[in-house]
């Protein structure tokens, strides 16, 4: 494969975070295999006409068949809304492409079980879209777990804050009705903290949370009387056991008022502890036993070092690297993973897990008991 065709199906604020990522990665990761941004569909036809102006695809479609009918283009990107994945990836997987999708997988555990089988009989690469495994110091902390330098897991606590819907006046969108977003704060944004849960600490085997909507109302559009029904959840905090034996405790929210995107985890180990806030997402935190005694302490490790991990690709230590990057760096194992044919993570399967643990999550909210997350299908 000389080159790899591209189609990203979605304009708006992953389809912009994506464009950009395709833009930028092959001037900064030489190694990348070369590609080419073939198309782009969104539904409303002036809306991805500017879009692919502004990013430079080549096309531009408001019906994203046109995509999956093309032979020239290898990977389907999909940016779209969680109700709508389910079909974009079956369909792209049964027209032979590649699939690059949005987290969550889907909105239900049974779609992304069928998803799950459909990405295997492929035989095609499935990648899903938690760019926050790319995040320098969040492999730098992988890295140092493994080295066994903080030893035994005893515990993870995560939690990811926003507060754009700390005003009850906020007008409805799709992100606030269970039919297109599947849940709220638990999916959106605690489907991140827990992949990296799965990926820093190993498999969640149990959980046991709560969901709660603050604001049951809100404006059907910006300073409109009506008024549309919010069917998803404001909050959700659940603890977890760890198949490893650690505990976990997590809690996602979008009404924490002055908390923009505070994505955060702390991890304690019997040796040593980590600690992550993507506010400060250069930085990590680190606490080691084996330090002398009189300079023991949480010290700041700045991850901008070229022995850093996707650093030596960027600026010279100290410049520091945005969320922007996590894209590129994204981007970039994926197209290494088609071209060498290995499927990079996370994978499907992780994309599975992770809604495995959501969907542990709402059945206790109802049942009030500790649940266990489904295992993958067969």
């Amino acid at each position: 494969m000389e080159t790899i065709g591209i189609g990203l199906i979605g304009y708006g604020f992953m389809g912009k975070a994506h464009s950009n990522a395709y833009r930028q990665v092959s001037a900064f990761f030489p190694d990348t295999p070369a590609l080419r941004m073939a198309s782009i569909a969104g539904r409303n036809r002036e809306a991805v006409t500017e879009a692919a102006r502004t990013f430079g695809w080549e096309q531009a479609y408001t019906d994203y068949h046109a995509l999956l009918a093309d032979p020239t283009i290898d990977v389907i990107d999909i940016s779209t809304p969680g109700h709508m994945h389910y079909h974009q990836v079956m369909e792209s997987f049964a027209a032979g492409k590649h699939v690059f999708c949005e987290k969550p997988l889907a909105n239900s555990l049974e779609e992304a079980s069928r998803m799950v089988r459909a990405w295997r009989a492929s035989g095609k690469i499935g990648m899903i879209n938690f760019n926050y495994r790319k995040v320098p110091a969040v492999v730098l902390a992988k890295q140092i777990i493994e080295s066994g330098r903080i030893g035994e897991i005893r515990s993870f606590r995560g939690h990811y804050l926003q507060d754009w819907l700390r005003d009850e006046h906020a007008p409805m969108s799709w992100r606030l009705q269970k039919e297109f977003a599947g849940t709220g704060a638990l999916g959106d944004i605690g489907a991140h903290i827990t992949d990296l849960a799965h990926m820093l600490v190993g498999p969640i085997t149990s959980v046991t949370g709560m969901l709660r909507t603050a604001v049951s109302q809100r404006p059907i559009a910006r300073d409109s009387a009506a008024m549309g029904d919010v069917t998803v959840d404001d909050w959700t905090g659940f603890l977890a056991t760890f198949e490893n034996g650690a505990t976990g405790v997590f809690e996602a929210s979008r009404i924490a008022t002055g908390r923009r995107n505070h994505n955060a985890f702390e991890i304690n180990g019997s040796k040593g502890s980590i600690a992550f806030d993507l506010e400060n997402m250069n930085k990590l935190e680190v606490y080691f036993d084996d330090d002398a005694p009189d300079v023991r302490g949480f010290r700041t490790v700045l991850v901008t070092e070229s022995v850093h991990p996707y650093v030596s690709r960027w600026w010279p230590a100290g410049h520091i690297v945005g969320w922007e990057h996590t894209h590129v760096h994204q981007v970039h194992d994926l197209l290494v993973g088609i071209a060498e044919g290995t499927n990079p993570s996370p994978t499907f399967a992780d994309g599975y897990r992770c809604q495995a643990v959501l969907d542990a999550v709402e059945r206790s909210a109802i049942s009030g008991r500790w649940e266990t997350p489904m295992g993958l299908p067969s």
